[in-house]
């Protein structure tokens, strides 16, 4: 029984069967860069289907080792990958921003220690990628952004190791995984490359269905697929591009707008260390963009600058109406960006606004 995140809802226990967990650890392990014995950074808790898979039952099923740290503190990883020099960190992209932005590791030159570095459980803003492969250049190591859910164990694609790296892609399907990207309407209809729709897949990895969740079950496992809720698409060489969760896509005044290309311009400034985009409540466009942002140590900014920033890179109608500034954002146990508690204090506010204007009335 694997708990969902409850990122876009309440949380629901995906029931992963024993061939499930066995068959995604051997398609993990697939991905290595060699047979050599693997040492994984074992940071991601274990409750969590990532920490799970990709540290735990990996080093289970392959006989190899697990480096354990109870949390994550920059400065002791990096002096873990000085001395230990793991050949494996599966990592969330909130930790590669804490390390690319923590003093420790400004100056630190042991990046390369690690052979694999691979980044999920969350979009990899493209800025982070290029920051963190400019740090391994001219060396064997590589980072590499993966895709997967509670749902499939968790892992179902991947950047290959072996051929080309794409910035902002997910990867290729692992093996005996098929992966295809269905029309919104119905789900029955298969996209060609380049459209935008919704992923669907199905393996050995995916699930049995959820406990006691019937109804929910019919809804995501249609017809021998598994109906993610991701928005994706497809390039022509059969790498995949997740776009945004189906549900966080912002309607505003009729446009379709994905949080994640503009979290994508936000991170591109030097002065942002986090992002996170939603729409919230608008009287005449339905909906409107608001971005919540943290500032890197040291930085200041005004609303109307990072405005200014999105305007020059963005069309109009994406830019965000209002920037809220925090010292941090909400994130889950493994680190992974808490869309659903901004929301919540957007409802919240939304209700105040209205109790208000109804007792004024």
């Amino acid at each position: 029984m694997q708990y969902t995140g409850g990122t876009t809802g309440v949380p629901k226990a995906a029931m992963l069967t024993h061939k499930n967990l066995y068959a995604n650890s051997i398609q993990v392990a697939h991905s290595f860069l060699s047979d050599e014995k693997k040492r994984i950074l074992s940071i991601l808790p274990f409750f969590h289907v990532y920490g799970m898979t990709c540290c735990m039952n990996l080093a289970m099923s392959e006989g190899t080792t697990m480096i354990l740290l109870p949390r994550f503190v920059p400065s002791e990883v990096a002096k873990v990958i000085s001395e230990l020099k793991p050949t494996y960190f599966p990592a969330v992209p909130t930790m590669l921003v804490a390390l690319l932005n923590d003093p420790v590791f400004q100056d630190y030159n042991d990046f390369t220690n690690v052979l694999l570095y691979s980044s999920g459980a969350g979009p990899l803003p493209i800025e982070v990628f290029m920051k963190m492969s400019g740090k391994l250049e001219g060396a064997d190591s590589v980072l590499v952004e993966g895709y997967g859910l509670s749902e499939a164990s968790p892992v179902t694609h991947c950047n290959p190791i072996f051929a080309e790296i794409k910035a902002g892609s997910t990867g290729l399907p692992y093996p005996a995984t098929d992966a295809a990207v269905a029309d919104i309407e119905t789900g029955t209809r298969v996209l060609p490359p380049g459209e935008v729709g919704e992923l669907i897949i199905r393996g050995p990895q995916v699930m049995k269905g959820y406990w006691n969740r019937p109804e929910e079950t019919g809804k995501t496992l249609r017809d021998g697929w598994l109906y993610t809720g991701d928005m994706a698409r497809m390039d022509e060489e059969g790498y995949f591009y997740i776009v945004d969760r189906k549900k966080d896509i912002i309607i505003a005044g009729g446009y379709n707008i994905y949080p994640r290309e503009v979290e994508e311009v936000l991170f591109e400034n030097p002065k942002v260390q986090e992002a996170l985009v939603a729409g919230v409540p608008h009287a005449y466009r339905g909906e409107t963009v608001k971005a919540y942002v943290v500032l890197k140590e040291g930085e200041n900014a005004t609303e109307e600058e990072m405005i200014n920033y999105c305007k020059e890179r963005l069309a109009p109608y994406k830019v965000p109406k209002m920037v809220e500034f925090r010292t941090e954002l909400p994130k889950t146990a493994v680190g992974k960006l808490l869309l659903l508690s901004i929301k919540i204090d957007c409802n919240i506010f939304r209700i105040f606004l209205c109790g208000t204007k109804k007792q004024a009335g």
